[in-house]
């Protein structure tokens, strides 16, 4: 079974950050530390016009890019 970190709403910093849309991992926690890492990593790194929120279902992560409100 594999697990997925998909990134929901690209923004132009994540296109340009050379970060993957989808990864795969052989194990849950493994596809869930990936996922805080790249959303911290996109907090600490990006221009501040986005927020980041972090779903799982069935084992799978997404992350959300929306505009701050």
């Amino acid at each position: 079974m594999s697990y997925k970190v998909k990134v929901q709403n690209a923004c132009r910093c994540f296109l340009k950050s050379g970060l993957v849309e989808v990864n795969d991992f052989k194990s849950k926690d493994d596809a869930k530390n990936e996922a805080q890492m790249m959303i911290q990593h996109m907090q600490d790194n990006f221009c501040k016009k986005h927020e980041f929120a972090m779903n799982e279902q069935f084992g799978d992560y997404t992350i959300v890019i929306k505009p701050r409100g």
